[in-house]
């Protein structure tokens, strides 16, 4: 077999087919939703997916990682991503590789032949969303995947990591794999929380990844103060000791909160504001740390420092919620870096 290509930046989730639809208030309490939230679907939710398509619904490839896959393949030069995770065998995963490969990411797909791909109802009402997703094939990643061969040879070669917290509902022991190799060879690791739901319902496997989190996020720490929040996170410990912990909160339009380990001070804590467009000019703001994720994580490959890093995040999620899902304006891609 022919050597791999080398992919600097490899991402690990789920991937999904957004159903994306106007909704209400009504809608959204016939359902148990809530604005601007994000919940995996019960079984009473099971009928939202066809009510949405019955109202007019734009099916757009999506899942958290994915996502920010095309956002980061979208700043950084050709043959930059490759993305893993489990899908049906059916048109919706056509949809989502074609829709990737136009992107230029690469994705390796584990194909389940039992369950469909999965998809997320997205309730858009004004500039909010809510989303409910229904994992399916997404649920269904075995290690056993990224362990083959041919794959596990895009993983040693990858120089960065990123996991989407949704992951931590399916397969722990691949994103373990992913830490212990990123903690061996001394590589970024980054790893996003994703929703509210993954700290308070999923804490055993969030603790298997980062010791001691899931109990602080459960309010033992006695403060909802972001700033204090963002340095205990910094300082939690970790197994690899050659690289300080950074801890990063984005907070929709208030300012996104660095606190970053530092061995002689305790922690550095860096305030960025976000880059403000007018309220006429946002589209969608579905996906929007999504794209934020996928253009830090592009700085990062760059070997930008970190301010440009979320510099570019904040610029990438700015343009993303000028558009319909999340989605960046292709063709056009950036061939500079954003002021």
């Amino acid at each position: 077999m022919a050597a791999t290509q080398g992919y600097p930046l490899l991402l690990l989730e789920n991937p999904l087919l957004d159903i994306q639809a106007r909704g209400d208030a009504a809608l959204l309490e016939k359902y148990g939703l809530k604005d601007n939230d994000a919940i995996l679907a019960e079984e009473k939710h099971m009928g939202l997916y066809e009510e949405l398509m019955g109202r007019d619904a734009k099916l757009i490839p999506g899942g958290a990682a994915q996502n920010s896959a095309r956002g980061a393949q979208y700043m950084l030069p050709d043959n930059s991503v490759v993305y893993i995770g489990c899908v049906g065998k059916d048109k919706y995963a056509d949809i989502l590789k074609s829709t990737c490969e136009q992107a230029g990411v690469k994705t390796e797909y584990l194909v389940d032949e039992t369950e469909p791909t999965g998809k997320c109802g997205v309730v858009i009402t004004g500039h909010n969303r809510s989303l409910c997703t229904h994992l399916a094939a997404a649920n269904n990643y075995k290690l056993e995947h990224l362990k083959q061969p041919h794959i596990w040879d895009l993983v040693e070669k990858a120089k960065f990591f990123f996991v989407g917290g949704f992951h931590l509902t399916v397969c722990v022991p691949a994103i373990n794999a992913l830490g212990e190799e990123a903690a061996a060879k001394n590589k970024p690791f980054v790893l996003s929380l994703s929703a509210p739901f993954i700290p308070q319902f999923f804490k055993e496997q969030l603790d298997s990844i980062l010791p001691s989190l899931t109990t602080s996020l459960s309010h033992e720490w006695g403060t909802e103060d972001i700033v204090e929040i963002a340095k205990k996170l910094a300082l939690l410990p970790k197994k690899n000791t050659q690289r300080s912990r950074v801890a990063i909160i984005t907070q929709g339009t208030e300012p996104t909160i660095v606190a970053i380990a530092d061995k002689d001070s305790g922690v550095v804590v860096k305030q960025f504001p976000v880059r403000e467009i007018s309220k006429d000019a946002i589209t969608d703001t579905n996906g929007a740390g999504d794209a934020f994720a996928g253009g830090f994580l592009a700085g990062l490959v760059s070997g930008d420092s970190l301010e440009d890093s979320i510099d570019k995040g904040q610029w990438l999620a700015s343009r993303s919620i000028q558009e319909l899902g999340p989605s960046y304006p292709y063709p056009s891609r950036p061939t500079l870096a954003p002021e």
